[in-house]
């Protein structure tokens, strides 16, 4: 399913960008890109566009941003590692990731918490309530920026987020293992919350660049 068509050449290569990325997990919950991720813009007129493939979800991102976001299901709430391969096979220069305004960035993957009161009264419906509510804290792991590789940055836009470096402005392809007790624990000084939501980002109005990029096999538990 595709939220706008791509370009055949484009699909071409992300269809051979995905036959070397990793097979699906032997443990825990793989999350399917498929109709229950919705886009949100954050720019009128500047929407990425994604191809949701199911194992696979392509990325452009042409001078534009968006976010594209699903909600998870209360049994993953107490999620505490994930696993994930990505790959960038076009993609923006390393800039500053706490400077708003100019904090493009080829991938970016939001694991959204809060506490249980908030997860319970709150709804799971949109990124930008949640974002904006003071009880949510976001762990972002980020392919991208001029930081050094495993930095924990503050964002420029709440304190709630916090940005974990994975991989520096480069192309290739990559397989993540994350451990999300141990990150939140770093980013935010406490235990973690409820996960109530995934987001996925490519960032390059700033820069004015373009971004060919696809994750695959995405897995909590």
């Amino acid at each position: 399913m595709f939220i706008r068509s791509l370009a055949a050449t484009l699909f071409i290569a992300f269809v051979a960008l995905a036959a070397n990325a990793p097979p699906l997990y032997a443990q825990g919950k793989t999350i399917p890109f498929d109709g229950n991720w919705k886009e949100q813009g954050l720019l009128r007129l500047f929407s990425n566009e994604y191809g949701l493939q199911g194992r696979r979800l392509d990325v452009i991102s042409d001078g534009t941003v968006s976010v594209l976001w699903r909600p998870v299901s209360a049994a993953l709430g107490t999620a505490k590692a994930a696993m994930w391969g990505w790959s960038v096979t076009q993609g923006v220069k390393g800039t500053d990731l706490t400077r708003r305004g100019g904090d493009d960035r080829n991938l970016a993957l939001y694991f959204v918490f809060v506490d249980p009161q908030t997860a319970s009264t709150l709804g799971r419906t949109t990124a930008r309530k949640l974002l904006r509510d003071p009880n949510t804290r976001a762990l972002v792991y980020v392919w991208g920026g001029n930081h050094a590789k495993g930095a924990l940055l503050n964002s420029p836009y709440s304190t709630g987020l916090k940005s974990k470096i994975l991989q520096t402005a480069q192309t290739g392809n990559f397989t993540e293992n994350v451990n999300l007790d141990r990150d939140f624990v770093r980013a935010f000084g406490d235990r973690p919350k409820v996960l109530v939501g995934l987001a996925v980002t490519a960032d390059s109005d700033d820069t004015d660049g373009k971004i060919l990029a696809a994750i695959q096999d995405l897995q909590i538990r």
